[in-house]
């Protein structure tokens, strides 16, 4: 993580910003709100922590390649933020994850009921 905490400045490409706090984390590294002249940011730290679950090779390249393919199909979004893209993979569909993270809205309860 960025070792500097809240309200803190923080240098990405020589452009100095303030944290005002981590976001979270995910599989390829922190983000981060900061701001800078009055306007918010999400700085994206990267890391290279294991992940049990997904391998990863240039994970800057990854990140890039991911916005690229969006965009390419006409998806309006913020220019480069943390977007990921797979192909399907049945191991990752909701049934075999996804299903495991999602609240326990009435929606998940009727379909756990049926399909369990």
């Amino acid at each position: 993580m960025f070792e500097t905490g809240h309200g803190e400045a923080c240098s990405v490409n020589g452009v100095s910003y303030k944290i005002k706090k981590l976001l979270g984390k995910g599989k390829g590294g922190y983000s981060y709100l900061a701001v800078k002249d009055g306007k918010e940011y999400v700085l994206k730290q990267i890391h290279h922590e294991p992940c049990a679950y997904y391998q990863f090779g240039d994970k800057i390249q990854s990140e890039i390649n991911d916005y690229r393919r969006l965009t390419a199909i006409g998806i309006r979004m913020p220019k480069m933020i943390d977007y990921e893209c797979n192909d399907y993979m049945e191991e990752w569909d909701f049934e075999n994850w996804e299903i495991k993270y999602w609240s326990k809205t009435p929606e998940f309860l009727e379909y756990y009921k049926e399909h369990m």
